[in-house]
C-alpha cells in the first residue's frame, strides 16, 4: 500500500507529513519517559522481521492481486503504540530512501495510512480492550490467551488495513485526481484490501502466539501470572529465533514472494496481462498528477536508492534481493537500536540535570 508521489498534491503531501511528524514527535516524547533500553532487543528483531515480512508478497487467489504484511498490529502488540509506531517510521523511510519503495513526498502519508492505524488504533481500540478482556477465561488462561490473541490480531488487521485504504482513496481524491473518481476508488479498494488484512491477521496471529507461548511477557497486556511460568524459552533464545526467521524470510522467502501488483497497484492498474480485471485501467508510465515537489522528491530518490526495487540497479540477479532483505532488515534493526538507546540516554541526561 506504498504510495508513489503522483497519487499526492504538494499540499495533500505536506499535511500529511505534519500529522506524521507530529505523531513521531509525541511518540518520542513517550518513549523517552520509559524504560526505552529494555526493549532494545526486541524493537530491534521485531522492526528487522517486520521489513523482511513486507518483502514477501502472498498471492489473493482469484484476484490477480497481491498483498504483503502492514506490521502495525505486530509491533504495537509487541512494542507499544509509540515504540511500534516509531519502528514502522524507520522501515518507511529506508523502503523509501534506499529500495524506492514509496514516494519520498508521500512518505508522510505512508507513515499514517500504513503505520497510524495500525499502531494507535490497532492498541487502544482493538489489542488492549481485547486482551484485558475476559474472554474465553473458562476455556482457561493459556487457551483464553491464544484466542484474544487471534482474535484481536484479525480483528485488528482487517480494521486498521480498510482505515489505510480508505485513507489513500480520501488522500488521491483531495489531490484532485480526477481519473481515480471517490467512489469507483472505494469500491475496488476496500474489499482487495479486506482480503489482504484476513491474511495478514493469521501471519500476525501465527508470530504473537509463539512469542506467547515462548514469553509471554514480551506481549503488551497479557497477563502473566500465569503464562509466565511456562515460558518455554528465554528472553535469549526467543530473539534468537526472531532473528534466524528474519534471515529466512528477508534472504529467502523473498525470492519467491508474488509477481502480482499489490492492492494498491491493482486498483488502479488492474492485471490484464495475467487474463484479471483492468479495474481502474490507468496508464503506468503516466498517471496522477506531477508537480516540481516530486520532482525534487524523485531526483533525491534516484541518488539515495542503492538498490532500487529490492535489486541491483539495471541487474535481473535474484542475488538483489538476497542482499536487500538481509541488508534491509540490518539497517532497520540498527536505527531502532539508535532509537532505544537515544531514548534512553536523553531520559538519564534529564535526570542527572535534575540531581
Amino acid at each position: 500500500m506504498h504510495m508513489a508521489d503522483a497519487l499526492l498534491a504538494p499540499a495533500v503531501a505536506a499535511t500529511m507529513y505534519a500529522a506524521s511528524a507530529v505523531t513521531v514527535g509525541a511518540s518520542v516524547k513517550t518513549l523517552r519517559k520509559d524504560e526505552a533500553t529494555a526493549k532494545l532487543p526486541t524493537m530491534a528483531v521485531t522492526s528487522a522481521l517486520v521489513f523482511a515480512g513486507q518483502m514477501i508478497n502472498y498471492t489473493i487467489p482469484g484476484t490477480g492481486s497481491s498483498g504483503h504484511l502492514c506490521g502495525g498490529m505486530m509491533l504495537t502488540a509487541l512494542l507499544g503504540p509509540q515504540a511500534g509506531f516509531l519502528s514502522m517510521v524507520v522501515i518507511l523511510t529506508i523502503q523509501a530512501l534506499f529500495f524506492a519503495d514509496g514516494g519520498l513526498l508521500a512518505l508522510g502519508a505512508n507513515c499514517w495510512n500504513m503505520a497510524f492505524y495500525g499502531c494507535f488504533v490497532g492498541y487502544y481500540l482493538l489489542w488492549r480492550p481485547i486482551m484485558r478482556s475476559k474472554l474465553f477465561n473458562k476455556m482457561g488462561a493459556k487457551a483464553a490467551g491464544r484466542i484474544r490473541i487471534i482474535l484481536a490480531s484479525v480483528l485488528g488487521c482487517v480494521i486498521t488495513l480498510q482505515l489505510g485504504a480508505f485513507s489513500v482513496v480520501l488522500e488521491t481524491s483531495l489531490s484532485g485526481i480526477t481519473e481515480l473518481p471517490f467512489g469507483t476508488f472505494v469500491g475496488i479498494m476496500q474489499p482487495i484490501h479486506l482480503a489482504i488484512g484476513l491474511i495478514e491477521g493469521l501471519i500476525t496471529s501465527a508470530v504473537l502466539v509463539f512469542v506467547y507461548e515462548a514469553r509471554p511477557e514480551l506481549l503488551m497486556d497479557v497477563d502473566t501470572s500465569d503464562a509466565a511460568a511456562q515460558s518455554k524459552c528465554s528472553l535469549k533464545t526467543t530473539i534468537v529465533i526472531l532473528a534466524v526467521v528474519v534471515a529466512i524470510v528477508g534472504g529467502g522467502l523473498s525470492l519467491v514472494a508474488s509477481s502480482n501488483p499489490d492492492g494498491l497497484e491493482w486498483s488502479m492498474f488492474g492485471n490484464a496481462d495475467a487474463g484479471y480485471s483492468e479495474n481502474m485501467g490507468l496508464d503506468e508510465e503516466n498517471y496522477g498528477i506531477s508537480s516540481g515537489a516530486a520532482e525534487v522528491a524523485g531526483s533525491i530518490q534516484e541518488k539515495t536508492a542503492f538498490l532500487p526495487d529490492y535489486a541491483f540497479a539495471n541487474s535481473d540477479s535474484a542475488a538483489g534481493t538476497t542482499v536487500s532483505g538481509l541488508l534491509g532488515s540490518a539497517m532497520v534493526a540498527g536505527v531502532a537500536l539508535l532509537i532505544c538507546m537515544a531514548g534512553g540516554f536523553f531520559r538519564r541526561k534529564k535526570a542527572d540535570a535534575k540531581a
